[in-house]
Parts: structure tokens; C-alpha cells; sequence
């Protein structure tokens, strides 16, 4: 733990690609904050190398693991999506559920992923074979794992009420690896799901099979 002045924080060093709002995403801690504990006078302007106290943090994050680089909505590439049978890349983390929130704007912020609402303690599962390469409590995420996958894919699942696989771990397509929970800033029990590529957050939609069992949400639908 790092005293700066009167405030209880830590500091963090600058990687290449991040950014204030990434930075403060990942702790949990807004961007005028981060400038006003900085005295940056410009939050646009940040430095690889640089050292940011982070107000109220308690250990050093991963962001660049944790937060992704840049959003992209647009639909993949064919050369994205398995050839043949037509099969998507990733399978549904949960065996039945309601999306309640899409990908996309969510006032002035960008929600990373999809919202996958169901009953507290159900089966959180891998959408592909891959390695964990993070498994803690964020703020926010709450219980959060992250899944490196082949080609530069990752998934995120996250407000889960208990993570049952460790950092390390090699986990299999549909293995049990948390259950559904709340933790974290969320109104209710649910899953929120991200896919990644090279660090970029895509829409999950376009990753995951027709849903059979998960309702999609419809217009209008409440967020997360």
C-alpha cells in the first residue's frame, strides 16, 4: 500500500495503450478523479512510463489485461467465423437465460459486452477451450475470470457470485468455471459476457450460435 499525502492508493505505471479511462475502469475510479489526484491538466495526454496515483486502490491491476483497448461493433469478418457447418466460435456461457442488456452505447458510457440474466448460483460455463489468465474481484466486474482463447480471442465473464477456476487454470468448452451471481455494480443476478479480439471488444452476438434457450432481449430492454 502507497500513502500519497492524505489519500490511500497505489501507482500505477503507464503501459503502452492505456488510457485514463481505461486506467479507471479497471480500479474503478472515475477520470476527473484521476485527474484531479494527478493535477493533469489534460486527461487525453498520458505518457507510456508515466506513474498515476490511484486514489483508493489497493494493489497494482493488469489493465491491460483486464480493460479492452477499443471497441468495435461492426459484424466479423468472414475469415473470423468457422468455415463448413456454420458454427459460431464461441458457445453460451449459461445453458439458459434472458440477454437483458446489449452491446453498445449506455449514456455517456459504452457497455463491453452482453447482460445474460438467470436464476442466482447457475452454471457459469467456457464458451471455448483456453487458459484463465485472470481470476479476482474488480470493482464494478465484481467476481470477474478471463479466458485467453486461440487466434487473439479472449472472454470475459463477470458479477459472478463465486469463480471456480483459478489463474492458470486450462479450461475446456462448456466446463463449469464460476456461478452467477451479483457481485459487483449490477441490479440483479446475471451474467455480463465480453469477447475480445487482440484486446478489442467485439459484440458477442455475432460470436455465439443462434440462441435456443437464451431469450434475447428486446427493444427497450432494461440494463445491468
Amino acid at each position: 500500500m502507497i500513502l500519497a499525502g492524505c489519500s490511500r492508493g497505489v501507482y500505477h505505471r503507464v503501459r503502452p495503450g492505456d488510457s485514463l479511462y481505461r486506467i479507471g475502469k479497471a480500479y474503478g475510479v472515475s477520470v476527473q478523479a484521476l485527474a484531479r489526484a494527478n493535477r493533469l491538466r489534460d486527461p487525453s495526454r498520458i505518457t507510456a512510463g508515466q506513474r498515476l496515483f490511484v486514489p483508493g486502490a489497493r494493489r497494482q491491476l493488469p489493465v491491460h489485461v483486464i480493460t479492452p483497448s477499443d471497441v468495435n461493433a461492426k459484424a466479423p469478418r468472414r475469415e473470423e467465423l468457422p468455415p463448413a457447418d456454420g458454427a459460431r466460435l464461441f458457445a453460451w456461457p449459461i445453458s439458459a437465460g434472458s440477454v437483458t442488456s446489449g452491446f453498445g452505447p449506455r449514456g455517456e458510457s459504452f457497455h463491453d459486452g452482453i447482460d445474460i440474466a438467470a436464476a442466482a448460483g447457475t452454471a457459469v460455463l467456457a464458451a471455448a477451450d483456453g487458459d484463465v489468465i485472470y481470476a479476482d474481484a474488480l470493482a464494478g466486474y465484481g467476481n470477474v475470470i478471463i479466458v485467453r482463447h486461440d487466434r487473439g480471442y479472449a472472454t470475459v465473464y463477470a458479477h459472478n457470485r463465486q469463480n471456480q477456476a483459478a489463474e492458470g487454470a486450462r479450461v475446456r468448452r462448456g466446463q463449469q468455471i464460476a456461478t452467477l451471481g451479483d457481485s459487483g455494480r449490477t441490479t440483479g443476478p446475471n451474467l455480463h459476457f465480453e469477447v475480445r479480439r487482440d484486446n478489442v471488444a467485439r459484440n458477442p452476438l455475432y460470436y455465439l450460435p443462434p440462441p435456443t434457450s437464451v431469450a434475447l432481449a428486446g427493444p427497450g430492454s432494461s440494463a445491468h
